[in-house]
């Protein structure tokens, strides 16, 4: 069972640490949420899971406790030995934690050979990593499932859909490959301490056919967002070869003119786009 915010209190007293704000520290302290993100990622014996910023342990050991592998990364120093001194000797064949930054070790330092094999992801996000820490996630390989803990607005601009403001490159980059199962939204009572902002179990599907960007097109797309308010033939300028004529084009066959804006052009079509 999770700690109550008494214990979890008690527990960060006595390692003397206090909640470090800028890495995103809200502990998850209700065990009806630690349940629902393991039923969300359909977690089994012997899966393979990777998990961002485990913390305390809470979601750690519910992870392990139904048999599967966790492969676990953890920026602050006395967390990371807190976990190593009270999980690790407790399973020490299915516990891999590793001290490191999650943006540079997004899975964890999971082998490639096992992400490949399959595997899955589910983590209480710090939320000032989360988008560049899914962004390097996008690049593959990519997990079949994904359950991330989100800041609300966070969760709604990924899965924000063309013609919104809230619409942007990363909004492409995952829909792309992935499909937004039902989620849960999570109150800020879920955490201690209790965060300004509410959260949401972000529930995510592998596509059986998934689209993966190069680097080289993301970063075209993220230029064009950038400048969001300008129109598409303008941005192009410059940045592909052709000028982007090849590209509008495409557009204006799908309807859309040279003045088009970044955030009205659907998904499927930015795919087609070729740096």
């Amino acid at each position: 069972m999770p700690l109550t915010p008494s214990a979890t209190r008690d527990l960060l007293a006595k390692l003397g640490h206090q909640p470090k704000r800028f890495l995103g520290q809200n502990f998850l302290v209700d065990g009806n949420i630690v349940r629902k993100s393991l039923e969300l990622a359909d977690v089994r014996a012997g899966d393979t899971i990777v998990e961002v910023g485990p913390g305390l342990g809470t979601l750690t050991s519910a992870l392990l406790e139904t048999g599967a592998e966790v492969w676990a990364v953890e920026k602050d120093r006395t967390l990371h030995a807190h976990l190593g001194e009270s999980l690790a000797p407790r399973f020490p064949e299915k516990f891999h934690l590793l001290e490191g930054d999650a943006v540079e070790s997004p899975r964890a330092a999971l082998p490639d050979a096992r992400a490949s094999a399959g595997f899955k992801i589910v983590a209480n996000l710090p939320y000032a990593i989360a988008t560049p820490w899914l962004d390097e996630i996008l690049a593959g390989p990519l997990p079949e499932r994904m359950v991330l803990m989100l800041q609300q607005e966070a969760a709604q601009r990924y899965v924000a859909q063309p013609g919104t403001k809230s619409f942007g490159a990363i909004s492409i980059f995952l829909q792309s490959a992935y499909a937004v199962a039902p989620g849960h939204r999570v109150d800020g009572s879920c955490f201690f301490p209790k965060p300004d902002v509410e959260s949401y179990l972000l529930h995510l599907v592998r596509k059986p056919e998934p689209f993966v960007f190069s680097a080289e097109t993301k970063s075209v797309i993220r230029a064009c967002f950038q400048q969001r308010r300008k129109q598409i033939a303008g941005l192009l300028r410059g940045r592909l070869a052709d000028g982007g004529a090849a590209w509008l084009e495409v557009l204006a066959r799908a309807g859309l003119p040279p003045q088009t804006r970044p955030e009205a052009i659907p998904t499927e079509l930015w795919q087609s786009l070729r740096v």
